[in-house]
């Protein structure tokens, strides 16, 4: 018995032994693994890691306790070097000391971002290497930062929020260096007078006034913990855009106060059931080209800082993480407009600006209709973009009124459907790319599926410019599904548009029908680059940004071309140049005899689209010329419908007032042609050429109206006497029975020629109307929109814009 138990205990001291061996082992090659990583590591990083550590002790050694407090404001250019506006701060206004912060704001902060801010030199090399874990889990992605306090405030100060390896050893190095310098509590004044709480204020008194309009010195517990759980994620936690959010921060707070014995049961109770009422948000009001400048500068100081701009997802995280990456970075850069004194420069022009504000307001003022806030319901916008430079020079964001409150830019904050003025950027263009030209034919017709023409004409075998010319809408959405409607698509990503969604990816975007639209801006851009041969730039407004001193911080005219005197910007190419210069001349058409021609320019050539969305609710148009591009949309906030809102009413007339005046005085250009590498047919016999003269080739524009696109325009209908000279020879081919209410059979040459004895009455003695192409005397009760063709094969169409009128009209198509 004393020998089993002995040999027992002889197997479980070998296998401890093993054990402890195996273990010893493993030890040993983690340590080794260790070592190797770290010799790697240091003659792969080491030295430039050394160059980061000297760097941040240089930084903080230049560095004084003023440095957290001062501020200088900037100030914003027109394009003619006057002064837009001075960006002013009240930072100074609202710094406190340090022993006059709040306890319970000291240690909320505690509590929720660095529980041992008292005890670590800077930064915690546990959360550091939390940090680590994560990065290699998401494949070299930054996604949880492992800051201090300390780390925090050096980041604020002194870097970016570019999420990279040497932003995140530097931060470790300047927040080493900061805590030699300063004591805890002077670190942790300059941290709570320094971090962001949405909205635009910056530290706690400024954050208190701004949230609850009076000093923190004065808030409860309830209310400091609410404030200082904002921080950890300003665009999460924003109290007046996600209140929930915020109040169920305040809640997390207050718990880990509790559960770090800051507070007690009794307090942390009272506390998390008291209610938070916030004070109503201050007014802002901004011109609308300041918001734009603004926008534009911080948006080019983030790209300066390496934040790269998407607008493709992989799925909801996806987009979830990169939306709260941009407003971190977005609201902490727009800080330093007010704190860094920079100079903006602008290319935009006071001028241009003042005219393109006055079309609008001039063109929409019968509309008085406001709502409750004192803003008119029918609103406009537009932008305007120099051809030779790619700069923006007028951006007008809605109609002028005298509500005082933050501006709301439209031309580039709200996108709206751009109905048919998309076509050219995401149907023809790209059609023309793959070896079409526009002569060449395609079928109008109606189709299981498919969408309905404006005014629902049909016109059979057409050729595209006649297609792009009417606005056909049944062969556009037979050109964008035969494209590819990703490819189709894929030219608005490239150009930056910013609201395309998944949804977007169906025919009907052929139409302009997207879940949310484009912008002016965005539009104006996108014709721009057609303009500009297929090559795309940017549509921003900033030529550079200098500090203080007048070194350059922004130059987007670095490394670019001198344009007519001025700098232009850098660019992409996005269509092909020949593709592009068909597309010009074809927009050209429009506005000779397509849906634009009523408002074209009287001395300089013109190119343009109209858009007209579903129940008239938003208008568009834009057009170029060699030297300005200019979009306009009108419609409503709350989308309605405008009886008599159409893309050739409302928004073309402002564009044309609009580029009538910033033309005045300039010599016509003209475009480019294409080139046609084909070889020239021989022309066809007329089948009709016997000297009888024909209507010519009518035109549908987007009210459902015909003209001739030669000499012979037809301006409404008219009388005729039927006892008149119709002046008709030839052989009428008629055959059959011509009853009206079936096949005319009409067959042969009708022969027309000589006059067409218009005047007076009938010989009955009564008016008589034209009716789907027959003689009538019955009541004419068709509407504006409605069309009258008759029989398809004679082409008798019928012109409605004259009341009680109406015309026969041959369309020798056939």
């Amino acid at each position: 018995m004393a020998r089993k138990k002995f040999k027992e205990r002889t197997v479980a001291g070998k296998v401890r032994c093993v054990i402890f061996r195996t273990i010893l082992a493993l030890f040993g090659l983690a340590f080794l693994a260790l070592l190797t990583v770290g010799i790697w590591f240091y003659f792969a990083y080491g030295e430039h890691f050394l160059e980061l550590r000297d760097m941040a002790k240089v930084t903080v050694a230049g560095v004084t306790a003023d440095k957290f407090k001062s501020t200088e404001s900037s100030i914003c250019y027109f394009a003619d070097g006057t002064v837009m506006q001075e960006l002013k701060n009240e930072k100074n206004s609202y710094y406190i000391e340090y022993k006059m912060i709040p306890e319970n704001a000291i240690n909320a902060m505690l509590a929720t971002e660095d529980r041992k801010f008292f005890s670590h030199s800077g930064y915690d090399i546990y959360a550091i290497a939390r940090a680590a874990l994560a990065y290699i889990q998401n494949d070299g992605e930054i996604r949880q930062g492992g800051s201090t306090i300390t780390q925090q405030l050096a980041r604020g100060i002194f870097l970016s929020n570019e999420k990279t390896v040497d932003r995140k050893v530097s931060e470790i190095f300047l927040a080493s260096e900061l805590e030699k310098k300063y004591s805890k509590e002077q670190i942790l004044e300059f941290y709570m007078n320094t971090i962001y709480f949405a909205n635009g204020y910056y530290g706690l008194q400024t954050a208190s006034v701004g949230y609850f309009g009076k000093g923190a010195g004065t808030l409860s517990l309830s209310q400091l913990a609410y404030l200082c759980g904002i921080p950890n994620s300003p665009s999460l936690y924003d109290p007046r855009k996600h209140p929930d959010k915020a109040l169920e921060r305040r809640d997390s707070v207050l718990l880990q106060m509790f559960e770090n014995g800051f507070i007690d049961s009794e307090a942390y109770e009272k506390a998390r059931n008291e209610k938070i009422e916030l004070k109503e948000a201050p007014k802002f009001s901004y011109d609308y080209e300041e918001t734009f400048a603004y926008n534009c500068a911080v948006k080019a100081l983030m790209r300066a800082e390496g934040f790269t701009f998407r607008n493709s997802f992989t799925n909801d995280e996806d987009r979830a993480f990169y939306e709260e990456a941009y407003d971190e970075s977005y609201y902490r850069v727009r800080r330093d407009l007010y704190l860094k004194g920079y100079r903006i420069y602008t290319s935009l022009n006071p001028q241009k600006q003042e005219m393109l504000q006055k079309a609008i307001d001039e063109e929409t003022s019968s509309f008085t209709e406001m709502n409750d806030e004192g803003v008119y319901k029918l609103q406009a916008a537009g932008t305007c973009i120099d051809n030779e430079t790619g700069f923006v020079v007028a951006i007008v964001g809605g109609r002028s009124d005298e509500t005082v409150g933050y501006t709301l830019n439209r031309a580039y904050q709200s996108p709206r459907q751009p109905g048919s003025s998309i076509k050219p950027l995401i149907v023809y263009t790209p059609t023309f790319e793959l070896g079409y030209y526009p002569d060449d034919p395609v079928v109008d017709e109606r189709f299981q599926g498919g969408p309905r023409n404006s005014g629902g004409v049909y016109s059979g075998e057409i050729d595209i410019r006649y297609a792009i010319s009417a606005s056909k809408n049944t062969v556009a959405w037979k050109l964008f599904c035969s494209n590819g409607i990703e490819k189709g698509l894929s030219y608005l990503k490239k150009m930056g548009f910013e609201h395309i969604v998944e949804s977007d990816y169906v025919p009907a975007a052929s139409l302009g029908g997207l879940t949310y639209g484009t912008t002016t801006v965005e539009m104006a851009s996108g014709y721009a680059t057609i303009e500009n041969e297929g090559v795309y730039r940017t549509p921003t407004c900033i030529i550079r940004i200098t500090d203080a001193k007048g070194n350059a911080v922004i130059d987007n005219t670095k490394g670019a071309v001198t344009s007519g005197g001025m700098v232009a910007q850098k660019s992409l190419r996005i269509y092909d140049r020949n593709a592009a210069l068909m597309m010009t001349d074809c927009l050209q058409t429009v506005m000779k005899t397509g849906t634009g021609r009523k408002l074209r320019l009287e001395n300089v050539t013109c190119a343009g689209k109209t858009g007209t969305t579903n129940d008239q609710k938003d208008g568009w148009f834009v057009g170029f010329t060699a030297y300005y591009t200019t979009a306009v949309w009108v419609g409503c906030d709350r989308p309605k419908k405008i009886d008599d809102l159409m893309g050739n009413t409302y928004p073309e007339r402002i564009w044309n007032s609009y580029m009538e005046m910033i033309h005045a005085g300039l010599e016509d250009k003209g475009f480019e042609e294409f080139f046609d590498p084909r070889e020239p047919e021989e022309p066809e016999e007329d089948e009709y050429d016997d000297g009888t003269e024909y209507g010519e080739r009518m035109i549908s524009d987007e009210e459902g109206f015909f003209v001739s696109d030669g000499d012979l325009l037809v301006e409404g209908g008219f009388e005729a006497d039927i006892s008149g000279d119709p002046g008709i020879s030839g052989d009428p081919g008629i055959s059959g029975e011509p009853d009206i209410s079936g096949d005319p059979g009409i067959s042969g040459d009708p022969g027309i020629s000589g006059e067409f004895g218009v005047s007076g009455e009938s010989d009955t003695g009564e008016d008589f109307f034209i009716d789907g192409g027959f003689v009538t005397n019955e009541e004419n009760d068709m509407n504006e929109t409605d069309i009258f063709t008759g029989s398809e094969d004679v082409g008798l169409w019928y012109d409605p814009r004259k009341e009680n009128e109406g015309i026969l009209w041959n369309d020798p198509r056939g």
